[in-house]
């Protein structure tokens, strides 16, 4: 990281310390406390409610925080975990250097430092999600000398009092500015209080989303990231759902981030796009069409694309998202800028090096150099996910297609055009297979397809049979059904899980 980068990062410690994050080191943390007169450090972490969770502590001395950063502290597990009993639910959680930022929210200077978990032997928590992550990514790096990445698309409502002047139109807030976006100050804060955390922010914008009823607004808006370390990529997120959530406390209006608000209204997902690197090479396009790599990957994703609805699609109401005609996905499929399939691969820039030029034409510094930002676009997942398994059953699932002597031609097979519901692919829509349509159809089929993320002890066991029971617990199956058209019924249950995650 080079002086101008430093200069220019929002991270008050990176500035501060003049190195990057991942550099951070014990002593550089109690520096800056030291130098700004930092009186708390809050510990965060993330529990099976998809939350993050708090541990203050006061910095009363310099010998304390010490203590702090090197040992950490304990914690009840089974009040965090299901799938931890109480017989050996103590806990650590150890603070990653590298997490440090400073609060905003903070009455006092504070600093937060998102934690690992470890069990009594100090040994890495198998089943802490971060940890699950953490392995997959390894295992497949070490098996294919690649890095996964990254990016989430995280989408969100903000629910406030009526506003009658320069009313949104329904469904129809894509990218809509302020005055017709009331929210856009609090989604440009929150955008300037990620990056100063070390969120990598691509952009934020107004969502599809919008509509009243007789006395409240729902408007829609989204937060996109820069890809990253599948590891990083999450950590921010988690971050950036806290910040959006206090944001809104603070404006006085609801944030929901669950996947349905009502009926035939836009729903949030969480997309994730994702690639992989090999020695800073974006290996998802060759030759300027989609690579045998990257078919492989998705290849592994469709096969267990039922499965990971498990981790990616966690209440009743998510279901009532994957609906036909919603840009949601139900088939089985993927394909090229369709937004109805589980896998899209959206525009990436190839060939298009000459735009800037054409809009420039007075400044020939502007062109781009072997720009490669290709992804492809996991389309299923909502914010009841727990990201980290989310993530985890993506690597997983990608590396299991790689490993898959006949994943070449599955992604042949499950390819579709973009006009899937034309007519004439009538045949093809109906042989494809569908998504889960409840929890409980999604517990089934992660119970029929576990051995995929079983395997090479990446997701244990009880967490697979706690997954499995937790969704089950839901007998939700065929409830769509059961209160089509209901409106009161649908109303319950959405507002049973209006704060889900």
């Amino acid at each position: 990281m080079n002086d101008s980068e430093i200069l220019m990062n929002p991270n008050e410690l990176v500035r501060f310390l003049k190195k990057p994050s991942a550099e951070f080191t014990k002593n550089d943390i109690i520096r800056f406390c030291e130098a700004k007169n930092i009186e708390m450090v809050n510990f965060r972490y993330v529990a099976d409610d998809g939350r993050l969770k708090t541990l203050n502590f006061a910095i009363s001395s310099k010998e304390y925080l010490d203590t702090i950063l090197s040992a950490g502290e304990r914690v009840d597990g089974s009040s965090l975990f299901s799938f931890i009993g109480a017989g050996s639910s103590d806990l650590y959680v150890i603070p990653r250097y590298r997490t440090a930022f400073v609060n905003p929210f903070s009455e006092v200077p504070a600093i937060d430092i998102l934690c690992s978990f470890y069990d009594s032997e100090g040994k890495p928590l198998e089943s802490s999600p971060e940890n699950v992550l953490r392995k997959a990514h390894n295992l497949f790096k070490s098996e294919t000398g690649c890095t996964f990445k990254a990016l989430a698309e995280l989408e969100y409502y903000v629910i406030s009092e009526r506003d009658d002047f320069f009313p949104g139109t329904d469904q129809k807030g894509y990218h809509s500015s302020a005055p017709f976006a009331k929210w856009e100050d609090l989604r440009k804060e929150a955008l300037i209080c990620i990056t100063r955390a070390g969120g990598m922010v691509k952009y934020g914008h107004a969502e599809v989303g919008c509509f009243m009823t007789e006395d409240t607004l729902y408007e829609q808006h989204e937060i996109e990231f820069l890809p990253m370390p599948v590891e990083d990529a999450v950590d921010q997120l988690v971050i950036a759902k806290w910040m959006v959530r206090m944001l809104g406390y603070r404006y006085g209006v609801d944030i929901s981030f669950a996947p349905k608000i009502t009926v035939g209204k836009a729903g949030s997902g969480l997309h994730f796009h994702l690639m992989v690197e090999k020695d800073g090479k974006n290996l998802v396009f060759e030759n300027g069409r989609i690579s045998n790599t990257s078919k492989k990957m998705i290849a592994g994703i469709l096969d267990a694309a039922d499965a990971i609805t498990a981790f990616g699609n966690t209440i009743p109401t998510s279901y009532l998202r994957l609906v036909p005609h919603q840009e949601a996905p139900t088939n089985i499929c993927w394909g090229e800028r369709n937004r109805s399939v589980v896998i899209r691969i959206p525009l990436g820039w190839v060939g298009t090096e000459q735009m800037v030029t054409h809009a420039n034409p007075a400044d020939t510094s502007a062109q781009p150099a072997g720009l490669n930002r290709q992804t492809f676009e996991y389309r299923v997942a909502d914010c009841s996910a727990d990201p980290y398994l989310t993530v985890a059953a993506l690597v997983v699932a990608s590396l299991n297609g790689l490993r898959m002597k006949d994943a070449l031609q599955l992604a042949d097979k499950l390819y579709v055009d973009v006009n899937i519901f034309s007519p004439e692919y009538k045949e093809k829509l109906a042989a494809l297979k569908q998504l889960p349509a409840s929890c409980w159809e999604s517990a089934e089929a992660l119970e029929a397809k576990r051995h995929i993320f079983e395997a090479d002890g990446i997701f244990p066991k009880g967490m697979i049979d706690s997954r499995i029971n937790n969704l089950k617990s839901f007998q939700d199956k065929g409830l769509s059904e059961k209160i089509y058209g209901k409106t009161e019924e649908i109303r319950q249950l959405v507002e049973r899980f209006i704060h889900i995650g």
